[in-house]
């Protein structure tokens, strides 16, 4: 019955797509095209079914190469390189979302046919490479019995956990293979019991003094009232000595892979951007965040462009809004990023940029996104459209695998969590 239902409701909403999405090329860059918006009773939706990778692999550049770093995980969606080398592996998932519109119960199924059977670890798995050829012999449970962990930051002794609910501080030693202590907590985070974006993206100042978490917004467009959105949409600054917090970029929907850059210091994410508009509404996109800086949610995207389905309207905080750097194009979902300057173990032209891993889109009729893409940069910005560096997680109309967090390993090599194919792939150059 299940199955017929599933059918049904996706014929539904693909036929509720009169336009299947555009060129995407033209939404890449700092100038995406932005067409007139649409509304639907269901949103135009197409999710490929999970098939196993079965031997096969992503594909790369001609000069890289591109292997199994870890198989067999439990939904790896996030990774973190200890300064030792060891790799952290966030093995995690949400909780299921409440119903609050009929239309939720027809996207749920359909996105539910995007996703495997396996149960999410809940916790931290380390890898570590014992002979130095970049590929680990050892693997252990690093931490168990977390609650929807996802961003992981290790300032001197003192590793940071940022669970959906809450940051929590470990004492950890170089070396360890497992922590079996109580951490502590350090701050309280937006959760349940309604947790619409439940990922926690974390990164220290360079000075180690503050840690950055990204919290999503607790809705598309605000359904689920003002009152849930509190604190939520923003990059909050916590005090790593006390706990104290303040919102330090507001107006982000869903912002994930917070990094420095490394020329600038500036803060930078990669962020996913509002539904329901139409196949190309509204671009994600990958920004640097101003000290301060309101980015338009949920009130207008892309600067001044008014979302008209938000009541009351804040005029006030659209004339305000900031134009985000880089349009990546719409419904590419970006979850990681990194840069790439320690990229040493790949060719030069790697080493100057960013790599983003797009996990992909459910609501056009085209996919997008399924990849892992580069972004140069000169003098500390975006400069040149992006390039394809990993793809062929999609293959025909079922998917391998999607690309998630990314790090570099302790060797200069991409990491790249797939938490569809539960694998980690790492990418070297030949």
């Amino acid at each position: 019955m299940r199955s017929v239902l599933l059918a049904a409701v996706g014929l539904l909403a693909l036929s509720a797509c009169a336009k299947q999405g555009g060129d995407t090329e033209k939404q890449i860059g700092a100038n995406p095209a932005l067409p007139d918006l649409s509304e639907y009773l269901i949103p135009p939706m197409h999710v490929v079914p999970p098939s196993p990778w079965n031997g096969k692999t992503p594909k790369v550049p001609a000069d890289l190469k591109v292997q199994a770093l870890a198989t067999g995980l439990a939904h790896p969606r996030s990774l973190y390189t200890l300064p030792n080398g060891d790799v952290l592996v966030v093995e995690t998932d949400g909780q299921p979302e409440p119903v609050h519109r009929p239309k939720d119960i027809v996207m749920q199924l359909i996105q539910a046919h995007g996703h495997n059977d396996a149960k999410a670890g809940m916790d931290i798995v380390l890898l570590r490479d014992t002979n130095g050829d970049g590929i680990p012999e050892q693997r252990t449970k690093f931490l168990t019995g977390l609650k929807s962990p996802f961003g992981v930051a290790l300032v001197g002794n003192d590793l940071y956990v940022a669970n959906t609910d809450a940051i929590i501080r470990y004492a950890y030693q170089p070396g360890q293979t497992s922590i079996n202590t109580l951490g502590t907590k350090l701050v309280d985070l937006p959760g349940g019991p309604i947790d619409h974006h439940w990922t926690k993206s974390l990164v220290a100042s360079p000075d180690g003094s503050k840690l950055y978490v990204g919290v999503g917004s607790n809705s598309n467009i605000t359904e689920n009232g003002m009152s849930a959105e509190r604190g939520r949409a923003a990059i909050w600054e916590v005090d790593r000595a006390t706990g104290a917090y303040r919102l330090f970029g507001t107006g982000i929907r869903n912002p994930n892979g917070l990094q420095f850059e490394p020329q600038t210091k500036a803060l930078w994410a990669v962020v996913n951007e509002r539904d329901e508009l139409g196949p190309d509404l509204v671009p994600d996109y990958f920004t640097s965040v101003k000290d301060g800086g309101f980015y338009g949610w949920p009130y207008s995207y892309w600067g001044q462009h008014v979302d008209p389905r938000v009541k009351p309207q804040r005029p006030d905080l659209v004339a305000k809004a900031i134009v985000p750097d880089y349009g990546l194009s719409s419904h590419v979902a970006p979850l990681g990023m990194v840069f790439s300057a320690g990229a040493t173990a790949l060719p030069p032209r790697w080493r100057s940029g960013a790599f983003i891993g797009e996990h992909g889109s459910w609501d056009r009729g085209h996919l997008n996104g399924y990849k892992v893409i580069y972004v140069p940069f000169a003098n500390g910005r975006p400069a040149g459209k992006a390039i394809d560096v990993v793809t062929g997680f999609v293959e025909g109309d079922a998917a391998h695998g999607r690309p998630v967090g990314l790090t570099l390993d302790k060797t200069g090599a991409l990491l790249i969590a797939d938490d569809l194919g539960n694998t980690v792939w790492r990418v070297s150059g030949r």
